[in-house]
Order: C-alpha cells, then sequence, then structure tokens
C-alpha cells in the first residue's frame, strides 16, 4: 500500500513511517520543522527498505492550499496513495483562563483544521479507487485534562471529524478510525509533561510503563491491512490499561 503520514518525521509520526516501510510500503511524509530529521529517515529508507518509495515534504498542514499541493505531487509520484495518516499535532500546558486567542488558533488550526485539510484532500482520489483509510492520532487527553484545554478540545474534535468521515465513506470503501494514545515516550512527551505526572503514570498504568512509538505504529499499520477492513468509525485506546488522566 501507499501511506501518507503527516508530522512523519520525529516520534510517532517517524515510528509509523519506519513501521510501514518494514512491511514493504511506499511512504510519503511530512515534516515542518525537521529537515534533518526527515533526511536522516530517507537515508535510512533507501538503506533498509530499498524497494520501497519513500519521500518527505515540507509542510505547515494549517495552510490548505498547500497541503493541496502536497497532495497533488505524492498522487502524482505515487500513483495513489490508500492510507493517509493524520499525525501532525502541537501541544500546549495552560490553563484556559490564560490561554491567548493566538495560542488557542494555533492548536486548533494545527491539530484539528489541518487534520481536515488533509482528508478533504485526499478524499477525491480515494473516491475515485473506492477505497481508503484514514487513521487520526488523537490522545487520552481527549477526555479533558487540566492545563491543556486547547489541546484537549483539538484532539476530542478529531473523533467527531473521524466519525463523520466512517458514517460518510463507508460504503465507498473507505474507514476512518481514531487512534488513542496515553503517555507515549517522545521529545514532545518528555517536553510537555512533568516528572510528577511521568511519576504518576508509572505508579497507575496497569502495566507498569510508558507506551513505545512503535507500539503505536504496529497498531497503525493492522488498522491500515485487510484485516481490518470491518473496523470502522473507532477509537482504539492504547494505553496499558489507564483509561483517565486528573
Amino acid at each position: 500500500m501507499r501511506f501518507f503520514v503527516t508530522g512523519g518525521s520525529r516520534g510517532i509520526g517517524a515510528a509509523i513511517v519506519e513501521q510501514a516501510l518494514s512491511e514493504g510500503h511506499d511512504v510519503a511524509f511530512t515534516y515542518r520543522e525537521s529537515a534533518d530529521r526527515a533526511q536522516a529517515i530517507l537515508a535510512d529508507a533507501a538503506r533498509t527498505a530499498p524497494l520501497c518509495r519513500c519521500r518527505a515534504d515540507a509542510l505547515d498542514v494549517r495552510d490548505s492550499a498547500a497541503v493541496d499541493r502536497v497532495t497533488d505531487a505524492v498522487i502524482e509520484a505515487f500513483g495513489g496513495v490508500e492510507v493517509v495518516v493524520v499525525n501532525a499535532g502541537i501541544t500546549l500546558n495552560r490553563l484556559a483562563a490564560t490561554t491567548s486567542d493566538e495560542e488557542w488558533r494555533a492548536v486548533i488550526e494545527t491539530n484539528l483544521s489541518g487534520a481536515f485539510y488533509v482528508c478533504r484532500s485526499f478524499l477525491p482520489a480515494m473516491l475515485a479507487e473506492k477505497f481508503g483509510r484514514f487513521i487520526l492520532l488523537s490522545s487520552i487527553s481527549h477526555r479533558g485534562v487540566s492545563g491543556q484545554a486547547a489541546y484537549a478540545a483539538s484532539k476530542a474534535g478529531l473523533l467527531g471529524l473521524s466519525a463523520t468521515f466512517a458514517k460518510e465513506y463507508g460504503r465507498r470503501g473507505i474507514t476512518s478510525n481514531v487512534i488513542s494514545p496515553g503517555l507515549i515516550a517522545t521529545d514532545m512527551t518528555q517536553d510537555a509533561t512533568s516528572e510528577a505526572s511521568r511519576t504518576w503514570w508509572m505508579e497507575h498504568c496497569p502495566v507498569g510503563r510508558s507506551g513505545a512509538p512503535a507500539d503505536v505504529a504496529r497498531l497503525v499499520t493492522f488498522l491500515a491491512s485487510d484485516a481490518a477492513s470491518f473496523i470502522n468509525g473507532q477509537v482504539i485506546e492504547i494505553n496499558g490499561g489507564l483509561d483517565w488522566v486528573p
């Protein structure tokens, strides 16, 4: 299959790119600032998956015109895309009362509007092929979390967006599902999560650890596979059994 992954140069996104390549899929991924990391992934792909095509495009998903340009370029280069993984996102640690308009817009436009722009852009090609897989990366925070009003709202919005795609296009061969990770050990969670929160997680999570990006990546490729063809409109929690946050 042919994958398109937003935010694929680091963290969970990079793990998804690597997992898809390891399973023999072609992968296009985007990055916003991590050009060096993107080039490193391309170089590694050339060594470890020489039979697979891999490309990287700089993209700010808040820019719908840029999203359309990259979509067209990837479809032309690959001849189509079956699997769209919406992973690009930013976080913000701020109490609701002190969140500025600018901060709110930055998070919502990246995490939610950007997801809509990307999925909308690929829909015509999927409809023409009568096949497609949308996989949207949300967060355990979609249930609400203290100090992250904008982030929680953006991640909750993905659930409604995905469910709508599932209902509108399920009969056209297109499925849409959400993955909702708990604490996953990445650079972003390292920067955004306090030591006290990480300690709390380790004390309460039934499996006694944080997740790894590879845990999420393997779930992504499963949802993209034929084995998951009857899974549609779902929110799949991957959190080690800890499904609440303070």
